[in-house]
Order: C-alpha cells, then structure tokens, then sequence
C-alpha cells in the first residue's frame, strides 16, 4: 500500500473519531438544551423571521430539484432544499402580512416526484390565499424548472436565459461489459420475468417508455393550463428541446424579458409592496465537521464503478435538461 494510502486512512480514521465524538456531545447538549438533536436543529436551518410589515416573499429554487437527503444537512451545498421550501411556503400561506411571491428559478429540473410536489404547493398557496406569484428564470429555468415556473402568474426571463426542455427522462447506463472486464458479476433472483431490469428487453422497454408517456401527459397538461394553450400546440413545442428566452416568449412559454432587479421594480409598482424577504441560511460550525470525510478513502477501480452505477442506474422519472448543470 501506498504512503500516501496509508496516510489518507490514518487522517479519515482520526477524523471518524472526532466527528463521532463531536456529534454525540452536540446532540446531548443540544437535546438537553433546546430538546432536539444537532440533526433537528441543523434540518430546519432557516428561520423564518419576516417582517412584521406587508412584503413579497422571495422563494429560490436554484440547483436540481430533489428529495433533500440526510446527509445534504451537514453539506456546505447552497443549492436547493426540498423540505425546507415546502415548510417555507407554508409559513408564508399563515403570515398575513405576505402578500404574494417572487419565485426566483435557476435549476435544471430535478425528480419528477419533488417537481411535482414543489408545483403542488405553490398552487395550493395560490388558491388558499389569493395572493400573486411572480415568477423569474435567471441562467436556466428547465424541465422541472419550467414547471415550477409555470405556477407564476407572470413569467419573467432573464435575456440569457435557457428554459424549456418539457419532456420526461428514465435514462441510466448498461455495465455489463465492464462488469465483465473487471471481473464483477452481477446476480438477482427475481419473483417475476420484468423484476431486474439490469438487462432491457423490447418489453421492459414498452413497460418503462409508457410510464415516461404518462408523466409526459401530466407535465404537457400543466403547461397547457398555465399558458393558456391547446395541448396540441404544446406538444410542438415539448420535444425536449431548449428554447432562448427570446424564442421562449415567441412561443408563448413566458410572458417578459428582463434583468431582475428591473422585474422588481414592476412587482413593487403591481403590489404597491416594496419590501422584499428570503430567509438567511444560518450557518453552523458543525457543519464543517461533517464533509465528506470518506472522501480521503482510496477506492477502488471496482468501487468506483459500482457507486457510479447505482447513481446512474437509478431509473427515477425526471423532468430534467441533460446538460444543463
């Protein structure tokens, strides 16, 4: 082994300990003191404080849109966070000095489940309050991105915006010959003939493009609501193809293009509101304790193959530009 190997284990196992360590007396003191563990605390790190006067509630869906993972609470991402923002928007259906939403997009799309979800709750706050949503895209608005988009009732684009991309994707990789020429063998005993799909057939495909075609339906429907199109002229539009902001509002995708502060001013001149909130994300040192500390591991060719794999062949539904990242 390596000295460099052996070192890196060293250094992560010291690390192990500290982390160990750190984190049962965070969450003893934490529990004892606010009755709830470091986790708790650190799963709900933004607080919302909103001004005690009428404001426009900033909501940001920047990065991909997905479930928000156990282990993204201790990361230093500043990307999307699912379960905060469907909190987030709940807070703001009960406070009565909100009075409607900038929804600020920068994402590529995500999971259909979490696009969905997100699409759901800015309707659901939307039919329970009344209250407007503004909508802007800024570097790319996308796939999922473009849904959540459409729960505006005025959609604004950034002039060098990329949006569009209205389609579904399932997509992941066949191993098989590297598994070979690594010597890994993969083995399922299955209780039926479509259980694995590691190796597509013609049938399995069919099973899978009509599951793609469902959820197709449902996102061309969304478009043809909010947009006030028929569905057949939608689905000119929903190849999966891109569109520039310029050939977005050509088309009717978006209504306005516009640098965002200039977009501002228009929503503080509609509302009569010219106070703006977004909650800050607090920082916390324990944070910095926890990142990726097996990354120092070395791995295998193999390992690396066979985590590659599981992140790629993963076979969820998504509204998501390939690409755009």
């Amino acid at each position: 082994m390596k000295n460099k190997q052996v070192i890196g284990m060293i250094v992560a196992a010291v690390l192990f300990i500290v982390i160990g360590v750190t984190s049962v007396l965070t969450n003893t003191f934490s529990e004892k003191a606010f009755g709830m563990t470091a986790g708790e605390m650190l799963a709900g790190n933004y607080e919302f404080d909103a001004p005690s006067e009428d404001y426009i509630a900033v909501v940001r869906v920047e990065g991909v849109i997905q479930q928000q993972a156990e282990q993204e609470m201790f990361s230093m991402s500043s990307g999307y966070i699912h379960a905060t923002t469907m909190e987030y928007v709940d807070c703001l259906m009960k406070d009565r000095h909100n009075k409607g939403i900038l929804l600020y997009v920068d994402s590529p799309g995500g999971t259909v489940y979490e696009s969905e979800e997100l699409y759901l709750k800015i309707e659901e706050y939307k039919k329970r309050t009344g209250r407007p949503v503004w909508g802007y895209m800024a570097h790319y608005a996308a796939s999922g991105g473009y849904m959540a988009s459409l729960t505006a009732d005025k959609i604004y684009a950034n002039p060098n915006t990329v949006t569009g991309s209205i389609g579904v994707i399932m997509s992941g990789y066949d191993m098989t010959g590297l598994y070979e020429k690594l010597g890994i063998r993969y083995v399922s005993i299955t209780s039926g003939e479509y259980k694995d799909s590691s190796k597509l057939d013609d049938a399995q495909v069919e099973i899978y493009q009509s599951q793609v075609d469902e959820t197709y339906a449902s996102f061309v429907s969304k478009v043809s609501k909010s947009r006030n199109m028929s569905e057949a002229e939608v689905k000119k539009l929903a190849d999966g193809r891109t569109y520039t902001a310029k050939q977005a509002k050509d088309n009717g995708l978006i209504d306005e293009i516009s640098l965002y502060e200039d977009m501002k001013q228009q929503v503080v001149k509609e509302s009569g509101v010219n106070e703006f909130y977004e909650p800050e994300r607090e920082g916390n040192i324990f944070e910095f304790l926890f990142v990726k500390a097996e990354s120092l591991l070395p791995k295998s060719e193999a390992q690396v193959l066979k985590e590659t794999a599981e992140e790629m062949e993963s076979g969820v539904l998504m509204y998501y530009a390939e690409g755009l990242r």
